[in-house]
């Protein structure tokens, strides 16, 4: 299969390649050079701070915690 870069660098993947490796409107890819070959890889679209984010259940405000942190007195 073939594809042809545009002006501005851009390319289409052929239909098929995208369904066989599940490619999607907006996936990311991530691209390296390998003995004179260009690859891409599929990359993980989801941002590592989303995983965690909201895990620590407390009622204290982030002003707060980062106080306390620092070490000055808690304001409770």
């Amino acid at each position: 299969m073939k594809a042809i870069i545009s002006e501005k660098g851009q390319i289409t993947i052929p239909k098929l390649l995208r369904e066989r490796l599940g490619l999607h409107a907006g996936q990311i890819l991530e691209f390296h050079e390998e003995k004179g070959k260009l690859i891409a890889t599929k990359s993980s679209s989801s941002d590592p701070v989303d995983a965690v984010f909201g895990i620590l259940k407390t009622t204290r405000k982030t002003n707060q915690i980062m106080n306390v942190l620092r070490g000055e007195p808690d304001p409770r």
